[in-house]
């Protein structure tokens, strides 16, 4: 069975587990993920040891087809989120 774990969860269990409060620790929580998007927004790259990288790619404009009307469209360049997984991440989920 899976869990969805959301950043709630993640505040509750970094408050359990290192004595401080649930709001404190929400915080940890928010302020690590506001860093990450920060980061990320910049065009740098975050590197988290043991668990992967997140980095950010840039798609190039194309061509596609509006499926509904067969049309063709311009689709513009955008950027995307990309995430690798560690090997001891990969190793882990095994």
């Amino acid at each position: 069975m899976s869990e969805i774990l959301n950043k709630k969860d993640l505040a509750e269990k970094l408050a359990d587990e290192s004595g401080c409060s649930k709001k404190d620790a929400t915080q940890y929580v928010q302020t690590i993920f506001d860093t990450i998007a920060e980061t990320l927004k910049d065009g740098g790259t975050v590197d988290v040891f043991g668990f992967g990288k997140f980095t950010v790619t840039e798609r190039s404009a194309r061509t596609g087809i509006n499926p509904a009307t067969k049309e063709k469209i311009e689709i513009p360049a955008t950027k995307a989120v990309k995430f690798k997984a560690s090997k001891a991440l990969k190793d882990a989920v095994k």
